[in-house]
């Protein structure tokens, strides 16, 4: 079984030249001088009723070859390997983690993908569009569509604004009925909501997925609470994003251990109204907070 490994050693190197692969020529022995080649287009996800929203932004492939690591690559990709016969193909699923292009990672919530295949030297295998799922150690600790009767956030006595839910039909939607919605103007400066529930701090990775859209910056964070403490502890500032949607999978997991003796922790989002910005806007929906089984 292939290691999840982190991309920060020679990512970068891999994407010098998207969807052609560097420094693997080497796994191989024998003498084949000519490579067999892989396409893959694109990996999609698929969730249950209780996993929420399939919407993905799987923007990588970590390609391994009878576990042997063979890169990463930027999708679509074709992947050149010095091999030829019948071999067992995994693919890891890969994601920007935190949005940024230079810390990309195989996501450890997605499913590999294996299959066997058939490589002939000059030849292109295609595998088309490929599809994963969430591990079933995969715990949902918080999923949030804003399609029920209420929602898991709310804001905070400090906030100007309330979270409110776009109308059905509406364009300003992402997916359904309603996504979550925040006005602003100079009058009404600042907004904050929190998760109502409490999460445990795990001893496993932790990361919150969410769809976004927004004109003005916004912060998101966590409230870490011990037996007597409270930090706020803010993650990430997201950029504006123009009239478009974007998915993001923020990584929480250091946040959640920079303070010794914490026990608990809640998810914030929040933001102060711009003074380029006349009516700041700000979009959400599917947001998921996901861990693992301890094991």
């Amino acid at each position: 079984m292939p290691v999840r490994r982190s991309a920060s050693f020679i990512f970068i190197v891999f994407l010098v030249v998207p969807g052609i692969l560097l420094n693997s020529c080497d796994k191989f022995k024998g003498d084949q001088t000519v490579p067999a080649y892989i396409s893959i287009d694109s990996i999609y996800l698929t969730t249950n009723l209780s996993q929420g929203s399939s919407s993905a932004a799987i923007v990588d492939a970590w390609v391994y070859l009878d576990d042997d690591l063979i890169g990463a690559f930027q999708l679509p990709a074709t992947v050149p390997v010095l091999a030829r016969g019948r071999h067992n193909l995994k693919i890891l699923p890969g994601i920007k983690v935190n949005g940024i292009a230079a810390t990309r990672e195989n996501y450890p919530f997605f499913a590999e993908i294996e299959q066997q295949v058939e490589l002939t030297e000059g030849e292109i295998t295609s595998l088309g569009v490929q599809k994963t799922s969430y591990i079933p150690t995969t715990v949902f600790d918080l999923v949030e569509d804003f399609e029920g009767v209420s929602i898991a956030f709310d804001t905070t006595p400090r906030s100007d604004v309330p979270l409110l839910l776009t109308e059905p039909g509406s364009p300003l939607t992402f997916e359904g009925n309603h996504s979550g919605m925040v006005q602003m103007d100079t009058t009404n400066e600042f907004f904050e909501c929190v998760n109502e529930k409490d999460f445990l701090i795990p001893f496993a990775p932790v990361f919150m997925e969410m769809n976004f859209r927004t004109n003005n910056v916004f912060v998101v964070g966590v409230y870490l609470y011990g037996i007597t403490t409270i930090q706020q502890v803010p993650i990430i500032y997201l950029n504006p994003t123009g009239d478009q949607w974007k998915k993001i999978y923020i990584n929480l997991t250091n946040s959640l251990n920079v303070y010794p003796g914490m026990q608990k922790f809640r998810i914030f989002i929040s933001a102060i109204q711009y003074e380029s910005v006349a009516e700041a806007l700000l979009l959400f929906d599917n947001i998921k907070v996901v861990t693992r089984k301890s094991e």
